[in-house]
């Protein structure tokens, strides 16, 4: 009897909590990545990197910023203090992962491995990934963008239909606004390629909707 009373009480409690409070007892952690490289990195630490920050913790999140090396990032007046090395990072940790463009010059033969590695870690657990149009071309080359819908910027030289890595991916290019397709979330205009073609920047969207996907991926 007194067995039968808790479990009545406890669903009781269940029933009771607010969602919020129920997703509070599961990780609030989100990994943001920040990769090295970038054209211009303090406009981007400020447009992209802060921005996605600042809309994530707004929600309730921790965000957790991790690079390569784990050395502060010197750009102009701005500087960034990293949380963790990238090989430091435990998958298990986090409730999402988020990767802005930072509009890097690098190759895709040139991108770091460990990145790729957490990005099939996450997805294969299910877990909700962005990313933001130079690293869209992370998604692809780790394989999660197979059989889903993408975004990436649109261009006479640069978009989908011309970049190797993404003809070869598996996914379905699906324009250049916010998609989310499951738990990966793409979006192909970064501040760095709305500044310089007059299009709008999709930092702002895809932030919201990760934070979105992460509290119904939690329910």
């Amino acid at each position: 009897m007194k067995h039968l009373l808790f479990l009545s009480m406890l669903l009781i409690g269940l029933i009771a909590s607010p969602v919020s409070e129920l997703y509070s007892q599961e990780s609030n952690k989100v990994l943001l990545f920040i990769r090295d490289g970038s054209i211009d990195p303090e406009f981007m630490l400020t447009k992209e990197a802060g921005v996605m920050k600042n809309i994530l913790e707004q929600s309730g999140f921790e965000v957790i910023v991790a690079t390569g090396s784990g050395t502060p990032i010197v750009a102009g007046s701005t500087t960034l203090n990293p949380d963790m090395k990238l090989n430091d990072v435990q998958v298990n940790d986090y409730a999402g992962f988020i990767l802005p463009c930072m509009a890097t010059s690098d190759t895709i033969a040139a991108l770091d491995r460990e990145i790729l590695a957490i990005v099939q870690k996450a997805s294969k657990a299910g877990k909700p990934v962005a990313a933001q149009l130079g690293s869209v071309l992370l998604l692809a080359e780790a394989g999660v963008l197979k059989d889903k819908n993408y975004a990436f910027a649109e261009s006479e030289e640069f978009n989908a239909r011309t970049i190797p890595i993404l003809i070869n991916c598996g996914g379905t290019y699906s324009g250049t606004g916010v998609i989310q397709d499951g738990n990966i979330i793409t979006s192909g205009i970064c501040p760095y390629w709305a500044r310089m073609n007059e299009q709008q920047d999709g930092t702002q969207e895809l932030a919201q909707t990760l934070a979105r996907a992460i509290k119904t991926n939690a329910i």
